[in-house]
């Protein structure tokens, strides 16, 4: 197999897109710690179970939104757990499998963390960007994101904010 490598243009979005990558989450992490007393992947599993209906997700459900395996999601949750934020309990319909709900301390901690985190997307990303580049940046993301997600299987977490 011949192997077509990146040309100039291309090399150079390339590894501008890894920075990115390698970047954002550290400064994102950085400020939920400093303010929040959480990681990035604590308040993205917060904020999922706030989102979801009576703030409640099947565990195999919040691993799958979040990304994570069950065995770093049940650690995370356990950790979470520890601090009064979320709380765990058998499914009702399936006593083999556990739910997780988000506590009231939960709730106030995920109400109390979105302003700074907010902030700090906008001032990492969301300003940093013209009103056409962030178009182009959804434009561009669902590309990409077409070819890692070809059946769409996670495509109601990344497209729950498009106008209908």
């Amino acid at each position: 197999m011949d192997t077509e490598w990146l040309d100039r243009d291309q090399s150079a979005a390339w590894v501008r897109l890894v920075a990115i990558l390698q970047l954002l989450p550290g400064v994102l992490d950085a400020q939920l710690r400093h303010d929040a007393e959480l990681t990035h992947f604590d308040y993205y599993v917060l904020a999922m179970l706030s989102e979801a209906p009576d703030r409640v997700l099947r565990m195999t459900a919040l691993a799958q939104q979040t990304g994570a395996t069950l065995a770093r999601l049940s650690h995370v949750v356990q950790r979470l757990e520890a601090r009064g934020l979320v709380e765990r309990f058998p499914c009702p319909e399936d006593k083999r499998a556990t739910n997780a709900r988000l506590t009231s301390a939960g709730w106030r901690k995920v109400r109390d963390s979105a302003p700074g985190h907010v902030a700090a997307v906008r001032q990492y990303v969301i300003d940093a960007l013209t009103p056409a580049q962030i178009a182009q940046l959804t434009t561009i993301s669902d590309a990409i994101l077409h070819r890692l997600d070809p059946e769409g299987a996670r495509a109601a977490l990344y497209r729950r904010y498009d106008s209908p």
